[in-house]
């Protein structure tokens, strides 16, 4: 693997290393420093719900985790292996059919060992959210890890 001078989301996602996240066609959307926005474009495929069109809650809350735990990245300035600790997501209603998801995850607090994380999903309304996160992740320790991506 590469060392990067410091986390790229952008060049994460375009070389496939966001594993699941290239399954179910999320992209970058926009970035800033402790803040990821990804985008998970509607599919046939994702529906939960034949008769109503709308996406299932998984593919969702797959993307608010790549979105969180990618803002601890960019918080950190570079890539170190973690496991989600707990990463609660509150439905608030249904994603409408036909429309691109954008999730928004944040993280506002590292310590030693602990990442907290918030964020919401919308699909077009920033002020309209469909599901809000809220989380911690644990860092882990792997020799040779840190900073590789």
């Amino acid at each position: 693997m590469t060392a990067f001078p410091s986390f790229d989301p952008e060049r994460f996602l375009a070389h496939g290393l966001g594993g699941h996240s290239g399954l179910l066609g999320i992209t970058h959307h926009a970035h800033g420093d402790d803040w990821v926005e990804l985008a998970l474009p509607y599919s046939e495929t994702l529906i939960g719900d034949v008769d109503s069109g709308v996406l299932a809650s998984g593919p969702i809350l797959s993307m608010m985790d790549m979105a969180t735990s990618m803002a601890i990245w960019l918080k950190r300035g570079q890539f170190r292996p973690q496991a989600t600790l707990d990463l609660r997501i509150d439905y608030l209603r249904p994603a409408t059919p036909g429309k691109t998801v954008i999730g928004r995850g944040e993280c506002y607090r590292i310590t030693r060992s602990i990442a907290f994380i918030r964020g919401q999903a919308h699909d077009g309304d920033a002020d309209d959210p469909l599901a809000h996160v809220a989380g911690t992740y644990m860092f882990l320790d792997i020799p040779g890890a840190e900073g590789k991506a």
